[in-house]
């Protein structure tokens, strides 16, 4: 819809987009967040109020994931679609949080939890 310079300082939009904005903001918002935010006509004040709000990802959600990234081994599940299942949300997760986690990253993770007595199928696999 083309408003996202409504949410940006010193802009020059007209009133018109700022009332799209605000209708369409208002719109997708929480039953909740609506009333708590009833009295903000400004599409700019609100974005500001919510980001200040929900913008706490990475003191909240990155110790967490970074715990079960350490503490994660294949061992520990039945099935290996499992494993990569739980692999790819801590990753999204991570990038969520503004770290990334690449495919070298993952696999290394995924060899450094082999069993000892397949050392040689990790060295195999590193190849």
């Amino acid at each position: 819809m083309n408003l996202g310079e409504t949410i940006k300082e010193e802009n020059s939009v007209t009133s018109q987009d700022r009332a799209k904005a605000m209708i369409f903001t208002r719109r997708h918002l929480d039953e909740g967040l609506k009333s708590e935010y009833l009295t903000v006509e400004d599409s700019l004040t609100l974005w500001k109020a919510l980001r200040n709000k929900y913008n706490h990802q990475k003191t909240a959600i990155l110790p967490r994931v970074c715990y079960e990234w350490t503490h994660q081994r294949i061992q520990d599940f039945k099935a290996v679609a499992e494993y990569n299942f739980t692999m790819f949300r801590i990753s999204s997760q991570m990038k969520l949080c503004g770290e990334t986690i690449t495919e070298e990253d993952m696999l290394e993770k995924t060899f450094s939890n082999f069993y000892a007595s397949n050392v040689l199928l990790q060295q195999q696999y590193r190849e």
